[in-house]
C-alpha cells in the first residue's frame, strides 16, 4: 500500500490530509496497514470516526467504499443485486425461438446484469480502495461480515467465487447503540475515541480551519467543553466544534460573545431540549469560557 514505516510517519501523513490522529488511534492504523486487519472504532458522535477513513483514502490515493450501514438494512444491498430492469428489457428483446433455447435464462444472470454494492466492490478493488463499514452497530449481519472480512472472498451461485488479490483496508465504526457480536470484535483491532482535552480539540480545530482567530478557536473550545457537561442528549462533538467556529467565521464574529454564541447555537446544538437547557445556562458558558 506505500504506507509509512514508523508511527510518527503515519501521524505526520495523516496531519496532512487535516486529520490529528493521536498517538494509539496512529499505532492501531499502522498495525491495521502492516497485518491486513480491519480496524473498529467506537466512540461517541461527532470525534471524527468517520474522517479516519475517508483521510486515509486520501493521503494514500486510495479509492474509499462506504457501506452506511441502518436499520433493515439486507445483505444483498451490502454485497451485490441483480438488474431487475436490466433483465426485464433482455427478456423483451429476445425472440420467442431464443427466449426458449437452452442456457438463455442463465445468460440473464451473467456480470453485466451484476450490480456491485460496497463490499463485492472492495473485494474486487482490493488493497487500492479504503472500505468504510460506517455505524456498524446499526445492522445487524455480523455473521455475514465476519465471513467476508475473514477472506474476501464472495460466493455468487450464479456466476461463481470472487476473491479479493489483496485485503483493501477495513475500517469499521460504531457509536455503540447496541453490543456487537464477540466474534467480530476478536477479529479486528479496536480503539476507542473520546472526546479531546481542550488544547487537543483547539489544536484538531486551528488544523481544519486555519484561518480563524486562535481566541475564538479557544474561546469556543472552552465553551464546548463546558457544553458536555451539562446533562445534554446529544451532547456536542469535535465536529460541532468546528462547525461552531466556521459559522462564527461566516458571521464576520472574532469574538465570542452571548450575543453571537445565541444567534448561532444552531451549529452546536442539534436537539430542541438542549437548545432550551443551554440557552438558560448561556451566560455562564459564554464567561466561564
Amino acid at each position: 500500500m506505500g504506507y509509512p514505516g514508523t508511527v510518527a510517519e503515519l501521524t505526520d501523513r495523516l496531519r496532512d490530509g487535516g486529520y490529528l490522529a493521536d498517538r494509539g488511534l496512529a499505532t492501531t492504523l499502522l498495525v491495521s496497514l502492516s497485518l491486513c486487519r480491519p480496524v473498529l472504532l467506537e466512540g461517541e458522535v461527532g470525534v471524527g470516526k468517520t474522517e479516519v477513513a475517508k483521510v486515509l483514502a486520501a493521503v494514500f490515493g486510495r479509492k474509499l467504499i462506504r457501506l452506511q450501514c441502518y436499520e433493515g438494512i439486507s445483505t444483498s444491498q451490502a454485497l451485490y443485486e441483480w438488474d431487475y430492469a436490466r433483465q426485464m428489457l433482455q427478456i423483451r428483446a429476445l425472440s420467442q425461438a431464443e427466449a426458449t433455447e437452452e442456457g438463455s435464462v442463465d445468460q440473464l444472470f451473467g456480470p453485466k446484469f451484476l450490480l456491485e454494492r460496497p463490499l463485492l466492490e472492495a473485494v474486487r478493488q482490493g488493497d487500492r480502495a479504503v472500505l468504510l463499514i460506517d455505524e456498524v452497530d446499526r445492522a445487524e449481519f455480523e455473521a455475514f461480515l465476519l465471513e467476508v472480512l475473514s477472506d474476501f472472498q464472495i460466493s455468487i451461485p450464479e456466476i461463481g467465487t470472487i476473491t479479493a488479490d489483496s485485503s483493501p483496508v477495513v475500517i469499521l465504526t460504531s457509536n455503540r447503540t447496541r453490543e456487537l457480536h464477540d466474534a467480530l470484535r476478536r477479529r479486528c483491532l479496536y480503539h476507542w475515541i473520546g472526546y479531546p482535552a481542550a488544547d487537543r480539540e483547539a489544536e484538531i480545530v486551528a488544523l481544519r480551519e486555519p484561518g480563524a482567530a486562535a481566541q475564538l478557536v479557544e474561546k469556543v473550545v472552552a465553551a464546548v467543553q463546558r457544553l458536555r457537561e451539562l446533562d445534554m442528549a446529544k451532547p456536542p462533538g469535535v465536529a460541532e466544534t468546528i462547525d461552531w467556529v466556521r459559522t462564527l467565521g461566516v458571521l464576520g464574529e472574532t469574538e465570542l460573545t452571548p450575543d453571537a454564541a445565541g444567534d448561532t447555537l444552531g451549529a452546536v446544538v442539534k436537539d430542541r431540549d438542549d437548545l432550551d437547557l443551554v440557552r438558560d445556562n448561556l451566560v455562564e458558558i459564554i464567561s466561564g469560557a
